[in-house]
């Protein structure tokens, strides 16, 4: 036991066998290894092979080269790459619980080319269940026996493991992307009667004007502008059906200062000028 590390036992595996005795030479784990109560932070770490690392409690940091400090909690999971600079660990005074897989082979490239992406990022996962600790169990079972086929399988476990995990961060992605656009639309339609301030929308929910950009137009199809006009110009059509104020004064309500460009935006996505608009839905 090392109590720099943590004060608790470790348990660490590696290869036990000449891994030209494995079938699967595509996917070979190297090492397995599980870290309860860490409480070491290592700064400027390299590695040599690729690693996917689960916390299944505790929290800290991870930083990639010169990138921004990203905060892990219980449930996260990141990577480490060869030729990287890594800087992670518990808080100061903290711990958490560490599950690492280090991989070689060609199947962790294929993983980079379809479903596994943005590994410089912290994903949420999920807390470990029963049966995500029997499935680790099994694989640290299997490194443990030394037998070749078994050594195999638990290179599948891992990979079953990680495409599970990643759909788990996809669909919690997902579900924060739905929340933060119904946001959006809440603070954008607000803001229809009024001049467009696109800088102080995304000041306000804490995101860079590029992301407010496309966000919306993953989720509605339009670029932002174009999203904004068009709703300010259906909220035009339903004041020139429902009331008689002048076109001067819709578009100033709706935060058009030039009368002309409001015209004109307006026939640009209704079809025709606000007077003729106005005039054939009243005949």
């Amino acid at each position: 036991m090392d109590d720099t590390i943590s004060p608790y036992p470790l348990r660490i595996i590696t290869l036990p066998i000449d891994a030209s005795k494995l079938k699967l030479q595509s996917l070979r784990i190297q090492h397995v290894g599980h870290l309860p109560g860490r409480i070491m932070f290592r700064g400027h770490a390299k590695f040599e092979s690729f690693a996917i690392v689960y916390i299944a409690g505790g929290k800290g940091t991870y930083r990639v080269n010169d990138g921004p400090v990203q905060k892990v909690e219980s449930g996260s999971l990141f990577f480490f790459r060869p030729n990287q600079v890594y800087q992670y660990g518990p808080d100061p005074g903290g711990f958490w619980d560490e599950y690492y897989f280090t991989l070689e082979g060609s199947r962790v490239k294929e993983w980079q080319n379809s479903w596994l992406t943005n590994l410089d990022q912290v994903k949420q996962v999920g807390y470990e269940d029963a049966a995500q600790h029997n499935r680790i169990e099994r694989i640290f079972i299997a490194m443990e026996s030394g037998i070749p086929a078994n050594i195999d399988r638990a290179a599948l476990l891992i990979e079953s493991l990680l495409f599970e995990f990643i759909q788990r961060a996809e669909a919690t992605t997902e579900t924060t992307k739905s929340g933060q656009f119904i946001n959006l639309i809440n603070e954008l339609s607000d803001s229809l009667y009024q001049p467009f301030d696109a800088h102080s929308i995304a000041k306000r929910h804490h995101i860079s004007l590029s992301t407010l950009r496309r966000i919306v137009s993953d989720y509605s199809g339009y670029p932002l502008n174009t999203y904004m006009h068009r709703m300010k110009m259906a909220e035009a059509k339903n004041i020139l059906l429902n009331t008689s104020n002048s076109v001067k004064e819709i578009a100033d309500s709706l935060g058009y200062k030039d009368v002309f460009y409001f015209s004109r935006i307006f026939k640009k996505y209704v079809g025709v000028s606000p007077h003729i608009f106005r005039n054939t839905m009243h005949t």
